[in-house]
């Protein structure tokens, strides 16, 4: 009588406060009690029921029976067959079934595919702009959801009509992230956007929360109101380099033309010759290789800015060198090619006289050391000659003395 006294005070309660399903797809709130009845199991014992379950809490199949004791505090099997969870959590998503056995022998099979959710705080704006500028890129602000599961998502809207990111007048900056201990997700959407010149002076942005699951309203913050405001346009200043800087340049050489035009953002360049639209990519350097007749002529550029407007730059002229202008002296035959042949053999002509003149030195210096060695040797034969010569006279004279005695 207690026993059965219990169970309908359990079933009264759940039936106020939690959720009695018999359909396959659950959705229960984290931390509420859930309760899954078995179909075709007997009211009373004796019972032949057996639940399995599936979740993050089990690596395998899990059973229950209404013979074996609770699983913790986690869930137990009711009197009456069906299965509690008198807490669900994130863990317990998953799968849950029952198989029950009734009284005449009629088995009945229950499943049960369970999510949880956690619906989170309402949505809010922070960090909202004061005004937006038009032409230029604005922050918005930032719009926060936090404590909710599954994740969801944000999304914007601008005079009640959602704006879709499109990566150049309207861009948004997602953020999610986890609580590592309750797995609830808090959720950022930065919104910047570029309003148009001449459009409406006052717009107005709201931000929603979408959550993951189905049948569950959506949550949306409170609008804010925000002005926007034209300046003044500033001329743009754009000038013109060109190397080499007189623009003239020999056949088959190469010119360089840089546009600048100092902002935020960098303006779209677009390139101008004797007045007429070349049909390039825009970019700010123009490179003309190998120069011919057909790129003389005068260049321009015009710098594309929202804040500004198109501006264009001074014109340059691109002209050719005619031949005489520039290379060899008047009078002299051939080109570089011939000038450098003349510089080698004059560098190689003066390297041959100045060893020449260096061998003429070096012979007239041995020759005057040859000729001072000989002297000595040159003396000594004449007094050599002169005593040979003595001695022979000496006995001539002799004899002429005797024969005149």
């Amino acid at each position: 009588m207690a026993a059965g006294a219990a169970v309908g005070a359990w079933v009264l309660v759940l039936s106020l406060w939690g959720t009695v399903v018999g359909g396959q797809n659950v959705t229960a709130r984290i931390g509420k009690p859930l309760m899954l009845n078995c179909k075709g199991a007997p009211k009373k014992p004796p019972q032949q029921l057996e639940w399995k379950l599936n979740t993050g809490r089990t690596e395998a199949w899990k059973v229950l029976s209404p013979q074996g004791g609770p699983w913790d505090s986690v869930a137990r099997v009711l009197p009456n067959g069906s299965l509690l969870l008198p807490a669900i959590g994130i863990q317990d998503e998953g799968t849950f079934r029952c198989r029950a056995m009734s009284r005449n022998g009629k088995e009945t099979k229950s499943n049960y595919q369970v999510q949880v959710y956690q619906t989170p705080r309402k949505p809010k704006i922070v960090d909202p702009a004061s005004e937006l500028m038009a032409g230029v890129s604005n922050k918005v602000g930032t719009c926060v959801s936090e404590g909710g599961y599954p994740a969801g998502t944000l999304s914007w809207r601008l005079d009640g009509n959602v704006l879709t990111p499109d990566g150049k007048g309207v861009s948004v900056k997602e953020e999610t992230r986890r609580h590592p201990e309750t797995g609830l997700f808090t959720l950022q959407s930065e919104l910047r956007m570029t309003p148009a010149r001449g459009g409406t002076p006052h717009l107005t942005f709201s931000c929603s929360f979408s959550p993951g699951i189905p049948r569950r309203r959506a949550l949306h913050t409170a609008p804010i109101k925000l002005n926007v405001w034209a300046p003044e346009p500033v001329p743009l200043e754009v000038q013109l380099v060109v190397d080499p800087e007189d623009g003239a340049v020999a056949p088959g050489g190469t010119v360089t033309l840089t546009c600048e035009a100092p902002t935020q953002p960098p303006p779209q360049i677009h390139w101008i010759k004797d007045g007429t639209p070349l049909a390039l990519p825009p970019s700010p350097v123009l490179l003309l290789s190998e120069v011919g007749p057909q790129d003389q002529g005068t260049y321009s550029c015009v710098a594309t800015h929202p804040s500004h407007g198109p501006q264009e730059s001074r014109a340059i002229s691109i002209s050719i060198l005619e031949t005489g202008e520039e290379g060899p002296a008047a009078g002299s035959v051939g080109g570089p090619g011939l000038g450098t042949l003349g510089l080698v053999l004059g560098i190689l002509g003066g390297l041959g006289t100045a060893t020449l003149l260096i061998g003429i030195i070096m012979w007239q210096r041995w020759r005057r050391r040859g000729e001072e060695r000989k002297a000595p040797e040159n003396r000594e034969e004449e007094e050599e000659e002169r005593a040979e010569l003595n001695q022979l006279e000496e006995p001539e004279a002799a004899e002429s003395s005797a024969g005149v005695q």
